[in-house]
């Protein structure tokens, strides 16, 4: 797993800051009536989290797909990721089947991506080896 130092964008404004605290470390807020961040904005925080994360055509949304060899380690890793999800009260869009569980992030609240949706996919990227 390759996380290029996941600390965030510290000039990213709206919460992050100097401390450089990693994203995995982070907790996610309320973004009610905040806005989405911008492609160039979400393609930095994107260098943050796990090379497997890819950013929607229209820079809305991150998705990975994870493997698994069965489908009891699929559900380990779901419901793993549902403790996550639970605690941040941030929930990704999911697609689950035999070995694989693909996972998207987007927060609906601003219409596109926020800090959250990189702070939970660095929170994932931590649940595997």
């Amino acid at each position: 797993m390759s996380h290029h130092g996941d600390h965030g964008p510290a000039a990213h404004g709206a919460g992050a800051d100097a401390s450089a605290t990693p994203l995995a470390d982070r907790r996610c807020r309320p973004h009610e009536g905040g806005t989405a961040l911008d492609a160039a904005q979400a393609r930095t925080w994107l260098s943050h989290v796990d090379a497997g994360w890819r950013l929607a055509d229209d820079a809305r949304s991150i998705r990975r797909e994870f493997r698994f060899p069965d489908f009891h380690r699929t559900m380990s890793f779901v419901n793993a990721l549902a403790h996550v999800a639970n605690v941040e009260d941030h929930h990704p869009d999911l697609e689950l089947g035999y070995g694989h569980c693909r996972v998207t992030f987007s927060t609906h609240s601003v219409g596109g991506l926020s800090e959250n949706d990189f702070v939970c996919a660095a929170k994932l990227d931590r649940l595997l080896p």
